[in-house]
């Protein structure tokens, strides 16, 4: 299994903080944002990890993270860390994001990870036993509208949508995914959408239309940092979790 991080975007709701650096790299408490990424991928054995951001950020990347020497696995028995970089030069979507890690993939299975994202739960249980098709990270919100939406019935995905107007549940589908190594095959299929981008959404409705949609609920905290008052939010949550 490996790791792709999309840490693009222009981040314009975090302006001007975004004027000067990417909003991966802003602090949630006393860390950078996509040090959160990296440490629940690391922290579920997943090692080998390819960071996409734009190409005028890549720098400020690799001077942070380097190789990723820096960061210990917990388990003694990990793999040493590998991250390498890819650049998206256009802000075409997240599923295109991923696409540009392809060849980086190769047959492996990936886990796709957001990297404005922080998560609290465990996830390597589902990382350890995702075989095949497509799994996402489901958590119940208050705002739907704002969401990709799952409708679920019966312990199944049912239909999903991006940023409905008449949501049909109150599960976002967050900013984690694992994908089988089909995944390639069916981001060629979808076409762009009317904002020109290639969305993760359509992937994901291949997958339930296969039949191989699965996801997980989460039950612990999750933070999309995509705004000022998520920042802090962020922030002030993980300064009492480290003080626990």
């Amino acid at each position: 299994m490996k790791a792709v991080i999309l840490a693009g975007g222009s981040g314009t709701r975090l302006h001007p903080l975004t004027l000067v650096t990417n909003k991966h790299l802003l602090p949630v408490f006393d860390k950078p944002v996509i040090y959160y990424a990296i440490e629940k991928l690391v922290d579920a054995g997943v090692t080998k990890i390819m960071v996409v951001t734009a190409p005028h950020h890549i720098d400020s990347f690799v001077r942070l993270l380097g190789s990723g020497q820096h960061f210990v696995p917990k388990r003694t028995t990990a793999k040493q860390i590998q991250i390498v970089y890819g650049i998206q030069n256009e802000p075409n979507g997240i599923a295109y994001g991923l696409f540009i890690a392809e060849d980086y993939i190769g047959k492996d299975n990936c886990v796709l990870f957001l990297g404005d994202n922080i998560f609290l739960d465990d996830i390597t249980p589902t990382i350890q036993k995702f075989k095949k098709g497509a799994s996402v990270f489901l958590k119940e919100v208050r705002d739907p509208k704002r969401f990709g939406i799952a409708a679920v019935k019966r312990g199944k995905i049912t239909s999903i949508e991006e940023k409905p107007a008449k949501p049909k549940s109150n599960f976002a589908v967050t900013g984690l995914y694992i994908y089988d190594n089909t995944v390639f095959k069916k981001i060629r299929k979808i076409p762009p959408s009317e904002r020109g981008e290639y969305e993760i959404t359509d992937v994901n409705k291949l997958y339930l239309e296969e039949g191989s949609l699965h996801f997980n609920l989460l039950k612990k905290e999750w933070f999309d940092i995509g705004t000022v008052d998520s920042l802090h939010k962020a922030s002030q949550f993980m300064k009492k979790q480290t003080r626990k």
